[in-house]
């Protein structure tokens, strides 16, 4: 009973925030820089305009389903499960999950490297001191949920509302120091000066790599669906978010354009708004900017810790996952789910004392095992509509809204690049095995014959990226 009391605390506003708290983490800060290093100004742009498209279908694929399937109140995991079985439905919170949680592992890294501007003992936030108190921050965390998720998402609420406070004033001071003749210095980034399609096909094609990344958590509201007071607050929520977002990255980014030129911008250190904003305001921009960091990182932490417990909760209930992760306490809150959760994330923090590019280890793992949940919400979209009778209202707009999000999803796993889906498929390939252990607990045929074939796949694709891995052809 203590579940179902908890199931439906979530309104309008706490649902918004989780979509920007979750999306606005720690990519804002540094996007001048990541986009700048690989695009022009057109570029840049061409690229926002289809990623502003293509998340804008997706969205509608969600609001479509959320409508249409309002039993599937797990959000991706349950599309895909729904559409394309029980095994593409695993994979799809499989892979959500890790991103998840590993995504919380390059905030910590960001974090305590932001610390590190104020107190030096955090100096590169991978040090032993780092992991200490990136360790304090994630059990403060953990037992906060524990509380049960209404305060935790009352908490992020606040936390929002407080990291938007530094990103506005950067907006400001980028706008009054604009100068038109930086901005319009360099607007193809080409050898000649002129437009080359080969060229800004490629400088698109890089956008992409940095734009799923900073738009993850777009789904934020479905996922929490089966938790909100009023269904109709999931759409609504899911489209401020995204406008929201949208228009704060399309400001940051193209401002930016105006203060510095591209090589500049692409060499600036970590967190680039904070460097940015000091050559505009002096050095207590970049301890604003800094705080913000600090601050956004905590409000993002807390929504992707709330997003990682509740896919395996969701996953557990159906069967896919170990029934062990069922398990809630009287808050209602996936006890089990989250302890697991929390504790890959503690074991993977050590990685700050033996590597050092942790951050990018995280950054890339967290991006493309994401992929796959999103192009198979974008499947599910266009098969869902295909099977709707002749004459359902709206199924051609429905279809064409499947369409779309779908050729989207295509065009991020091509972005994505050989390398990186090689890279995922070793950490798809053991969820393999805890598929098929939870099937067999449940006494049902772990695969069918369709899933076996596309099992043994992943597996082969797995031993070819560990050989690529293991010989230097490809790296992390």
């Amino acid at each position: 009973m203590a579940l179902k009391k908890e199931s439906k605390t979530l309104g309008l506003l706490p649902l918004t925030a989780l979509v920007v708290g979750s999306i606005i983490g720690s990519g804002i800060f540094n996007l001048m820089s990541n986009l700048s290093a690989g695009a022009s100004l057109i570029a840049i742009l061409i690229g926002w305009a289809i990623t502003g498209i293509g998340m804008l279908f997706l969205v509608l694929s969600f609001r479509n389903l959320n409508k249409k399937r309002p039993d599937l109140d797990a959000g991706i995991f349950s599309y895909a499960e729904a559409g394309f079985g029980k095994f593409m439905g695993f994979n799809s919170a499989w892979g959500y999950w890790i991103s998840a949680w590993v995504g919380n592992v390059a905030y910590a890294t960001l974090m305590f490297s932001s610390l590190g501007y104020f107190f030096k003992v955090f100096n590169g936030g991978q040090n032993l001191a780092s992991v200490i108190g990136a360790s304090i921050v994630l059990w403060l965390g953990h037992f906060l949920i524990l509380r049960g998720v209404k305060s935790a998402g009352f908490t992020n609420v606040i936390v929002t509302i407080a990291k938007i406070i530094p990103i506005a004033i950067f907006i400001f001071a980028a706008y009054a120091a604009f100068k038109l003749h930086i901005f319009t210095s360099d607007i193809w980034g080409t050898a000649s000066k002129g437009f080359e399609f080969k060229s800004v096909l490629e400088q698109v094609r890089s956008t992409m790599l940095v734009t799923v990344w900073v738009f993850i958590g777009i789904e934020g509201a479905v996922v929490f669906s089966g938790r909100a007071k009023k269904r109709s607050d999931v759409g609504k929520a899911t489209f401020l978010g995204l406008f929201t977002v949208l228009a704060v990255y399309l400001l940051v980014s193209v401002l930016s354009l105006g203060l510095m030129s591209r090589p500049d911008l692409a060499a600036l250190g970590q967190p680039a708004m904070a460097s940015l904003l000091k050559t505009v305001v002096g050095s207590w921009g970049a301890a604003l900017v800094n705080i913000g960091v600090i601050v956004s990182i905590l409000g993002a932490w807390l929504a992707w810790t709330m997003f990682a417990f509740e896919l395996p909760y969701q996953a557990a209930l159906r069967g896919s996952f170990p029934a062990v992760f069922k398990k809630v306490n009287k808050q209602g809150t996936p006890l089990v789910a989250l302890l697991v959760t929390n504790l890959l994330v503690q074991a993977f923090l050590f990685t700050f004392l033996i590597s050092g590019s942790a951050y990018t280890f995280a950054f890339s793992l967290a991006t493309t095992t994401i992929l796959i949940p999103y192009a198979f919400t974008a499947f599910y979209q266009i098969k869902y509509s295909l099977q709707e009778k002749s004459g359902t209202p709206h199924r051609t707009l429905n279809i064409a809204v499947g369409a779309v999000a779908s050729i989207y999803a295509l065009w991020l796993v091509y972005a994505a690049g050989l390398k990186y889906l090689l890279l995922t498929s070793i950490v798809y390939a053991p969820g393999i095995l805890v598929f098929a252990w939870s099937r067999i607990r449940n006494k049902k045929n772990p695969f069918s014959l369709v899933e076996l074939v596309i099992a043994l796949g992943l597996v082969v694709v797995c031993i070819v990226a560990i050989y690529k891995l293991a010989s230097g052809q490809i790296s992390l």
